[in-house]
């Protein structure tokens, strides 16, 4: 006998997910304004900078979450798969960082003036939170983050619409290429873990103020930029 298909208003994935969708707005707008901005060509390589102030903290904020996971008490039923999952994410983000400064030097941007920029202080508040939540209070808060982070992937449109808009050659769009394509199956990961894991609500919301703390602070880094002159 098979088993009946679970209902989506009982999976922890769809509901956080739905919360997301509340206040994702902000930031789908300013990315919409970004990509219609008549100064796209200029803004790119600074949003591809942007992007990787945020990208190059993935592998050790996922490393210092999986660290925190192992450590958790014993009697802590989301200390292993907690930890195993984020062993496993550790390797899914490795190099994209590298493979994004590829991308700035086709631009004409070298490594040194990137890596020798102080990131902003929304993007240092942005990556900071998730450091102080998962020391300080609970590697949980981490899913949150990155539901938001792999949640919207590019799709293969939208590539081609940068390609057309900024006129830079299709090889400076690697990072979004490779994005638009493990994203997908990426994010369909996490919500499998997270549909797995005995969660309470209370912990349910912390993952809620994590993600919903995430997307208004990449909305804000994004307005920022497109406010520049």
């Amino acid at each position: 006998m098979t088993q009946a298909p679970v209902a989506a208003e009982s999976r922890a994935s769809v509901r956080l997910r739905r919360k997301i969708a509340l206040v994702v707005q902000p930031y789908s707008a300013a990315c919409t304004a970004l990509v219609s901005n008549p100064r796209l060509r200029e803004l790119w390589p600074e949003f591809l900078i942007l992007q990787h102030e945020i990208i190059r903290a993935t592998v050790p904020l996922t490393e210092a979450a999986a660290e925190q996971a192992r450590a958790l008490p014993d009697d802590d039923l989301l200390a292993d798969p907690l930890a195993s999952y984020l062993d496993e994410h550790v390797d899914e983000e490795l190099h994209h960082d590298e493979v994004l400064l590829d991308d700035l030097e086709l631009l004409g941007v070298d490594r040194e003036s990137v890596l020798g920029r102080m990131p902003p202080p929304t993007i240092a508040a942005l990556v900071g939170c998730q450091y102080y939540w998962l020391r300080h209070y609970h590697p949980l808060t981490f899913l949150g983050y990155i539901a938001v982070m792999e949640g919207y992937p590019p799709t293969p449109e939208l590539i081609e619409t940068l390609v057309e808009r900024t006129g830079y050659p299709r090889a400076a769009f690697k990072t979004f290429t490779e994005h638009s394509e493990l994203d997908p199956g990426h994010r369909d990961h996490l919500d499998r873990i997270l549909d797995s894991l005995p969660l309470t609500p209370p912990q349910e919301a912390v993952l809620s103020i994590s993600a919903m703390t995430t997307a208004e602070l990449a909305a804000r880094a994004l307005e920022e930029l497109l406010e520049r002159k």
